[in-house]
């Protein structure tokens, strides 16, 4: 199984950066979003530099987020501490990382690109090394809130990046490849974990992330030469107050709604302290003259709508995400490395066509391609409602293939199609929201699907529960005859086989009901991907002039350029 891995993985890496080098450095076809002028040869190179640099921290920030799921049972076993408490390793990087995207716009104007982005790669490695050479759980728990600083900040950084260097007609595709980065890496994460606790130290994965971190660091000082004109907004300290605590109440809220359920105490008064900060936060937003995160983005309708349906999909995606490993791992009693790498596959199709998908998006459009892609991911979601416990592996292999496609199709561009609809002035908010919403409905969606599996999966075993009572004629006759054949193979009373013929039979039906819960979760998950292709029915493509006409130009473009150095 390692040697396959160890296969798959270099097949995947020469693949990554294949694909990013063909994009950017070997065919860098590039126009600036503000000027229209042709950019000269060395500027073309200086951003296919960038944009590899972007994508490979990008890339590492994001595996870092999952390499952890699979390593945290070894790592509670060896540092002493409960799951409740190490599950804060999670928890707790997830609510930094939470609190930072809101304030990202005010970072890029204040900071710039260049500055931003270094700093980034730097508090992300320096709490990979924290965590790399810890032995106790207060220590790794400070490097994991040092690493959620960092990678916090990449991902609307990237997002704001791609933006404002690639025309409107240009950013379907290169978004597509900045998907590489989103998708590939989260279902690499648990299977590359999953490996490495089996062989070797948990230690090792932070100091992997340590040398990919300082590869990347140097890559930026001498090739990340991007620079932006810096407004120096005043800070809104009430407002960056309220952010933190509006959000990261409500998702700790969700976060703990999966596993404490939605009526427990702690859940209620999380979410009800989130949202009370966040109408808050809201409201000081739309009075105040320089607000930290400008909510006047929702006046445009498109950016609205496809962040409505971009929030759906990203609910049954994240809810899909984490079924179907409790599917392969707690039923069919796969292991990590081998459940990752049946989701492998489908994350390459992903991967591979992301840069597909945005070329087709630049070309037809968001409609076409939403419509398509959401009908096959439904379909395809609708499949794994019929799961048994006999399914074969190239069943549930193929579908997930299929709707790996589907999703490939939909997942950037129509983050893109929304962000298109933007003035420059407004990207920076934009993508701030708009990964902000986001996280906020992975929570959701994960909470929800996890809430359906759980609370379905006990209703099935209560109904079993009722149905297996000797009062049954058949049921009866049923256990006689399997408590006769446990006596007899193990040579022990039948007063004594009647018990362990019971327990088996129980443990069946658990095992049954486990499996009805996850069918009836991807049901609700298929009822979304359903209401979101209704939804992309009615998606409309702006007008052109409507893409430029915020635009700066002449003298106020001066004022807001972007600067790519040779």
């Amino acid at each position: 199984m390692s040697t396959t891995y160890l296969v798959s993985y270099i097949i995947f890496a020469i693949i990554v950066l294949s694909t990013i080098n063909y994009f950017y450095i070997k065919k860098p076809k590039f126009k600036r979003a503000i000027e229209n002028e042709e950019p000269s040869e060395e500027q073309q190179m200086s951003v296919g530099k960038i944009m590899f640099v972007l994508l490979f921290g990008m890339f590492v920030a994001i595996l870092n987020q999952t390499v952890l799921n699979v390593a945290l049972p070894v790592m509670m076993t060896d540092l002493n501490v409960s799951a409740t408490t190490g599950q804060w390793l999670l928890t707790g990087f997830m609510l930094v990382n939470g609190m930072l995207i809101p304030i990202s716009a005010f970072l890029v104007e204040t900071f710039g690109f260049r500055k931003l982005f270094i700093a980034a790669m730097v508090s992300f490695t320096l709490g990979s090394l924290i965590c790399a050479v810890s032995g106790t759980f207060v220590l790794i728990m400070v490097g994991r809130v040092v690493q959620a600083i960092g990678a916090g900040i990449l991902m609307p950084l990237g997002m704001n990046i791609f933006m404002t260097v690639f025309p409107p007609e240009k950013r379907g595709a290169a978004m597509g490849t900045m998907g590489i980065a989103m998708i590939l890496a989260p279902a690499l994460g648990p299977t590359l974990s999953g490996w490495i606790v089996q062989n070797f130290d948990w230690h090792i994965m932070f100091y992997g992330m340590v040398v990919f971190g300082v590869i990347d660091i140097l890559f930026a000082i001498r090739w990340f030469k991007i620079y932006n004109q810096l407004s120096k907004p005043t800070p809104d300290i009430l407002g960056i107050i309220y952010s933190s605590l509006g959000f990261g109440s409500l998702l700790y809220g969700f976060s703990e709604a999966g596993t404490d359920g939605w009526g427990s105490a702690k859940v209620i008064v999380s979410l009800i302290i989130g949202v009370i900060f966040l109408v808050i936060f809201t409201w000081r937003q739309l009075k105040i003259e320089k607000p930290l995160l400008d909510l006047h983005v929702f006046k445009f309708n498109i950016y609205t709508f496809t962040l409505i349906i971009n929030s759906i999909v990203t609910m049954a995606m994240y809810g899909g995400m984490l079924l179907l490993p409790i599917y392969l791992q707690n039923i069919r009693g796969f292991t990590p490395i081998e459940s990752g790498l049946l989701l492998l596959p489908g994350s390459l199709v992903m991967g591979f066509m992301g840069p597909i998908a945005g070329k087709i998006f630049d070309k037809h459009g968001i409609r076409v391609l939403a419509i398509v892609g959401l009908s096959i991911t439904t379909i395809a979601t609708y499949e794994f409602t019929k799961l048994t416990g006999q399914t074969p592996y190239k069943t549930i292999l193929t579908f997930y293939i299929i709707r790996s496609f589907g999703m490939s199709l939909i997942m950037m561009p129509i983050m893109t199609a929304g962000m298109n609809q933007l003035p420059m002035k407004l990207i920076s908010h934009g993508t701030a929201l708009s990964n902000t919403i986001r996280q906020v409905a992975g929570s959701i969606g994960t909470a929800l699907l996890v809430t359906i599996m759980t609370q379905q999966t006990t209703n099935h075993l209560d109904d079993y529960g009722h149905a297996l009572t000797k009062t049954d004629l058949i049921l009866s006759n049923s256990f006689n005859q399997i408590g006769q054949g446990v006596s007899a193979a193990l040579g022990i009373p039948s007063g004594a086989s009647d018990t362990v013929s019971t327990s088996l039979i129980y443990a069946q039906a658990a095992k049954t009901s486990t499996i009805h819960g996850i069918n009836d979760a991807f049901l609700i998950a298929t009822i979304l991907a359903f209401v979101a292709t209704v939804l992309s029915f009615f998606l409309q493509k702006p007008k052109q002039n409507s893409l430029n006409e915020e635009l700066p130009t002449n003298e106020s473009a001066n004022n807001q350029r972007t600067e790519i150095e040779g």
